[in-house]
């Protein structure tokens, strides 16, 4: 009868405790680590230019243990950085990024393809120059941790996509013998809310 008494509340305990872990947890991107990098074709195969987006904010919400999350990113096109302030300059542009009229990039996905609790793609649509596509990120290497020196817990991630921007209507130098494929890679750390 003591045993029963004592077991009976510890199995409701241990119950409640694994209800309590399963919930979703909220992260936000800390904008210091997180930068999305692209590559594209320049003059059909003469060269290779990179840059980066220094400004992005995103969410993450992730239940690793129900294998499910959702991702929200906001990418300001005007943050472009080629590392040649004419190029940046350029880009911003009507004839590629046209940061007047449209000045951000969005990305919405779903956390998909768990191993070991963690996500390697993520399922999505990314809205450029105003026009809106599926778009899917593989997902190379994702981490969470304590970092006890920052009081805080982290995950991050490295993702990659290509996409054509001819398909988001940036068809600038295609007549030029320009190749239209874009390599899109992420790094990114967010910080748990709560």
């Amino acid at each position: 009868m003591r045993l029963t008494r004592f077991v009976l509340p510890l199995a409701l305990l241990a119950a409640s405790a694994g209800t309590a872990f399963a919930r979703p947890v909220t992260y936000v991107c800390d904008p210091a680590h997180t930068h999305p990098s692209f590559a594209a074709d320049h003059m059909g195969g003469l060269s290779i230019w990179r840059g980066i987006f220094t400004k992005t904010s995103c969410t993450i919400v992730l239940d690793r243990q129900a294998h499910t999350g959702t991702v929200q990113v906001t990418v300001d096109t005007a943050s472009d950085d080629f590392g040649e302030a004419q190029l940046d300059k350029d880009a911003r542009g009507p004839q590629l990024l046209d940061v007047a009229k449209y000045p951000t990039a969005t990305y919405v996905g779903h956390l998909a393809d768990f191993k070991n609790g963690s996500p390697t793609r993520v399922i999505g649509t990314f809205t450029l120059h105003g026009v809106t596509r599926p778009l899917t990120l593989i997902i190379r290497q994702f981490e969470c941790k304590e970092l006890s020196f920052m009081h805080q817990y982290r995950c991050g991630a490295d993702a990659f996509a290509e996409f054509n921007r001819a398909h988001y209507g940036i068809t600038f130098g295609r007549s030029m013998g320009f190749q239209m494929w874009v390599r899109l890679h992420i790094q990114v750390e967010a910080v748990r809310q709560g």
